[in-house]
């Protein structure tokens, strides 16, 4: 693999190489690019794999070439404290509920060198007073600001630009293509190869970044900077609290009109409420009235002429959000139990990011343990674009075959029967008496995981953890701790989670991960696709399914001591065809549909009588 990797980086060619769990594909395109003598970029999915290449692979190889290579490590700026916003909210002053929380603050920010808030381990990533003291491409001063010279993010852009390697994640690298689209120069340095481990999730992020949003959050962070600016640099503008006060209504009143359920559904659902139209005709004038108001405050401050950009930005994607339907864009909204996101989709995104491939000779290098489908890459390559690149399979080490089990259980009925969820909780709390505890159990909703909870409480004698209980740091901290609970998870710990060892020795998925037929991108992607010749079904649902499974399923093998057992509940697997797909695009387990082998694999005799429900 890094032999084909070391050749593409060379001839600036395209690779995208699958390597299974335990291949050690990290190592794979370290070597070649820091041998190489190419300046390289390195994109992973998210922060904390970010700090972990950087901080644990990366020096490892670094000390085993000893090559005279200067790396670096950027992140987006909501990542680094902002001193400006810093020393505003000290001089504001905070309640006592986040009086410890800045104390904290104040005292690392004279230590930092980076700014990097991941360095303070003592306050959690979402705790409140992070986005109070970091910025945002919205509130940022840029040169008008002064602690500019003293500024986190410049300076990690700087060492960015000056250092042989560079890892980013997706989002920054993404947000960077954006803010190129829309000519405001690269945040990223020009590298002559990019790296993209955990690639899979490249096509669902270039959809998100090559977006337009409005969202709840905007539109109130506006008002309440406006607000803020107003009495710091005294505007003097009357109408302006009123106005900031017209628009957080507004924006309350949408939410109200959306209906009291989370929803996600196309733009069009919308158009037979009337009610939701008089409260969108109602933010649109109020948001109109604040541009205006601001635009006449601009010039007593910076900071209110910051906010009365933002304010005509805004404008302008609401206006979109109003205009005439296109056939190329899909218009839908999502709800939450307080706000709203409403999104302009391209349908097409390979076109695009094609296009920024082509715009400039580099190597690009695209490499997950998830992208093939029954071992072709058809799916993965036309949502990029990637048609013409090379390929390459890099299977796992471990021995699945002495290492794991399948179990396909039988009797169940198909899932869209209203005892499914029962029925794979029978199961699961059968299986989990076997593995005594120690097992994840994986749903593809979050009404059936609640449900599942539910039922299960009571009815094994181990700790059981459910998502939403807690953080999924601390959740998955207990359980490494604890060394015999059940975890109950929906999305996020299907691929990013790592426990290896006996702590983990049995993945329980529930169903099938299909995505919803009634997603507004994928109905419009659909009736694209169908208008053309293709088959929705086949051609995106199916392999995007396959790919989720597999990531879920990999959570189970994580090293070449770990033991465990492999649950799939659905029975399509067996009893539609395309479950062969599935099944194919899995290690090479042995496959059981008896439990009492499954009892066997754990080293028991028999099945323990099951405890009563209580």
């Amino acid at each position: 693999m890094a032999s084909r990797i070391e050749d593409a980086i060379a001839h600036g060619g395209r690779l995208v190489a699958e390597s299974g769990t335990g291949t050690g594909k990290t190592f794979a395109y370290l070597v070649p690019a820091l041998l190489s003598g190419r300046k390289t970029l390195i994109s992973t999915g998210t922060r904390h794999l970010q700090d972990q290449l950087y901080r644990r692979d990366l020096p490892v190889v670094l000390e085993a070439l000893q090559v005279p290579v200067t790396t670096a490590l950027l992140k987006g700026r909501s990542n680094y404290l902002c001193l400006h916003r810093l020393e505003r909210l000290e001089a504001d002053g905070v309640g006592y509920r986040l009086a410890g929380q800045l104390a904290g603050v104040r005292n690392w920010s004279q230590r930092t060198r980076t700014g990097d808030i991941a360095e303070l381990g003592e306050l959690p990533e979402d705790a409140e007073v992070w986005p109070l003291v970091t910025s945002t491409t919205d509130n940022c001063l840029g040169s008008k600001c002064g602690s500019y010279t003293d500024c986190h993010v410049l300076r990690a852009r700087r060492e960015a630009l000056a250092a042989d390697l560079v890892v980013v994640n997706h989002h920054l690298f993404f947000a960077d293509l954006a803010l190129r689209e829309e000519g405001f120069g690269s945040l990223l340095p020009g590298a002559e190869a990019v790296i993209f481990d955990e690639a899979h999730q490249l096509p669902e992020i270039a959809s998100l970044f090559f977006s337009q949003s409005l969202t709840s959050t905007q539109l109130r962070g506006l008002a309440r900077d406006a607000r803020l600016e107003h009495v710091r640099e005294q505007s003097g503008i009357e109408a302006l609290l009123p106005a900031c006060d017209r628009m957080d209504k507004a924006v309350s009143d949408v939410r109200l009109a959306f209906g009291d359920d989370p929803r996600r559904a196309a733009w069009a659902a919308l158009d037979g409420s009337t009610e939701f139209r008089a409260a969108w005709t109602t933010l649109n004038e109020g948001l109109r009235h604040l541009c205006a108001v601001l635009e006449q405050a601009a010039p007593r401050g910076e900071g209110l002429a910051s906010c009365a950009r933002r304010a005509s930005s805004v404008l302008d994607c609401l206006l979109k959000i109003g205009a005439t339907a296109s056939m190329e864009i899909v218009t839908w909204f999502e709800t939450s139990t307080r706000g709203f996101g409403i999104y302009l989709t391209p349908l097409d995104t390979a076109t695009p990011f094609r296009a920024r491939l082509e715009a400039e000779t580099r190597a690009w290098v695209f490499t997950s343990a998830t992208l093939s489908v029954s071992g072709r890459f058809d799916h993965f390559q036309a949502q990029l674009g990637l048609e013409d690149a090379d390929t390459g399979i890099w299977e796992s080490p471990f021995d699945y075959a002495g290492q794991s089990l399948l179990y396909l259980p039988t009797g169940l009925p198909e899932p869209a029967s209203p005892d499914y969820v029962a029925a794979v909780v029978d199961c699961a709390c059968e299986v989990i008496q076997a593995s005594r505890g120690r097992a994840f159990v994986l749903f593809t909703s979050h009404r059936a995981l609640r449900q599942a909870a539910s039922l299960l409480a009571g009815r094994v004698p181990y700790p059981l953890l459910v998502q939403g209980q807690a953080p999924r740091g601390q959740l998955l901290a207990r359980f490494r701790e604890l060394g015999n609970a059940v975890l109950l998870g929906t999305g996020s710990f299907w691929e990013g989670v790592d426990v290896r060892g006996e702590t983990l020795s049995c993945v329980i998925i529930d169903k099938l991960p299909f995505a919803s037929p009634d997603d507004p991108v994928f109905q419009a992607r659909a009736v694209a696709m169908e208008e053309s010749g293709g088959s929705p079904f086949m051609d995106f649902q199916l392999p995007t399914a396959v790919l989720a499974l597999k990531q879920g399923a990999g959570r189970l093998i994580r090293d070449t001591t770990d033991r465990g057992v492999l649950v799939l509940c659905d029975p399509r697997l067996l009893g539609k065809g395309y479950g062969r797909a599935f099944l194919a695009s899995l290690p090479p387990m042995p496959r059981t549909r008896d439990m009492a082998e499954v009892a066997a694999f754990f080293g028991k005799a028999d099945v323990p009588t099951l405890l009563a429900e209580v």
